[in-house]
């Protein structure tokens, strides 16, 4: 009998069991899920993204590193920011380029510009002293005066943190103009949101249509952000060339995926569909290329130049209003300004072996365009029309056959 009562006993506190879990723990979870969801679209996402390698196309033959992106570099990181909220599509990505304040400790950098048709902060400096002195943010081009007053604003917050008073930063922004998605007159990235994407700034990041990239557009399809490294071998070490690009540019006739004339397959479709194209190749591409080589700031501008041959593989031709901006860093040979020292040491590879560098970038920045378009998801612009992601082509059974 007390077996029977004992075992009654314990089914009423199951039952009484589940239903606190029910009304007490389900919420919890439908809440975190509906949290986990909204740190995947404001940039903090880990969750796997199919890119162009998973439908089959192999870019170049070097080898990538085990991410296939820029922070396979050792120490950098990238975050996000992202802003939607109406007409409002747009945000922040900052590149963190290792660890420490990179103001007391600069980083060997050089800068490009292969089309100026752009409003860059930064370079002035990084191109004559051959140094960088805070993380590289990218955004739209209304928002680079906001964007590059935050990071004044965190780099003495940082640097007073260590004792130290700043008289004098070189903020490094980049941009691309989004006002085909979104209100960019609005000017809606700001302080906060660079704070964010640096607080969350991880060596795991999205890609696609996210942070800077979330209203922009590459050959007439939905851009955004997208990333992939190559690793080298020099003496019987491991080296990485890492690259982030935020795409915004390209006429969508002129697109080529491994050689193959992706454009004009695309538009004999879209214009069936009445969707969104460019007709002209222009708008801009933001390259950053990060690097543990050991190479002077000359060796820099070198590589970082080779990007614009990524570019050309896909399709552009760097048109009239579109601006080509290639940003460069190495982390090895670190400029310490506290060092008492007058005469500083530079390890740099030999010129003959820089070939390997060449290819390495042009491959990952290939790569990295199209990761960006594969990884972003289709958006209207403000006028209505469709911006289809190019992973919709992909999926087609015998697409580029």
């Amino acid at each position: 009998m007390w077996e029977e009562v004992w075992t009654e006993e314990r089914r009423e506190r199951k039952v009484r069991e589940k239903c606190i879990f029910g009304v007490f723990f389900v919420p919890v979870f439908a809440r975190a899920e509906k949290f986990r969801e909204y740190i995947i679209k404001r940039g903090g996402n880990r969750m796997k993204q199919k890119r162009i390698s998973d439908y089959g196309y192999r870019i170049g033959h070097h080898e990538n590193g085990p991410r296939n992106k820029i922070t396979d570099v050792p120490g950098v990181r990238v975050g996000h920011a992202t802003v939607e909220s109406g007409n409002q599509h747009t945000g922040v990505t900052v590149i963190v380029p290792g660890e420490g304040n990179p103001f007391l400790k600069k980083y060997l950098a050089s800068a490009y510009v292969h089309n100026g048709f752009g409003k860059t902060c930064g370079l002035v400096q990084v191109q004559e002293l051959g140094t960088l002195e805070t993380p590289i943010a990218l955004t739209n081009t209304l928002n680079v005066g906001k964007v590059a007053d935050a990071m004044i604003s965190w780099m003495i917050q940082q640097t007073k943190k260590e004792g130290e008073d700043v008289f004098s930063i070189n903020p490094v922004v980049g941009e691309c103009n989004d006002s085909r998605i979104n209100e960019i007159c609005n000017r809606v990235v700001g302080e906060k949101e660079l704070y964010q994407a640096l607080e969350q700034a991880d060596t795991d990041f999205a890609e696609g249509d996210i942070g800077a990239g979330t209203g922009t557009i590459c050959y007439g399809l939905k851009g955004g952000i997208g990333s992939a490294s190559r690793t080298l071998v020099l003496d019987g070490k491991t080296y990485t060339i890492g690259v982030l690009v935020q795409s915004n540019f390209g006429a969508t006739r002129d697109l080529k995926i491994s050689g193959k004339p992706a454009g004009e397959k695309i538009l004999e479709r879209i214009r069936k569909e009445e969707c969104g194209s460019s007709a002209e190749d222009r708008g801009s591409i933001m390259t950053v290329l990060a690097t543990d080589l050991p190479v002077s700031e000359r060796q820099l501008y070198r590589i970082i130049r080779r990007c614009g041959v990524g570019i050309a593989r896909t399709g552009a031709y760097t048109g009239h209003g579109s601006g080509e901006i290639m940003i460069g860093f190495t982390t090895a040979n670190r400029v310490d300004t506290k060092s008492t020292c007058e005469v500083e040491v530079c390890a740099r590879i030999k010129e003959e072996k820089i070939n390997e560098a060449f290819e390495a970038a042009a491959e990952a920045v290939e790569e990295a365009i199209l990761n960006s378009m594969v990884t972003a998801k289709e958006k209207r612009g403000l006028d209505g029309a469709r911006y289809r992601s190019l992973a919709e082509f992909l999926e087609k059974p015998g697409f580029l056959e």
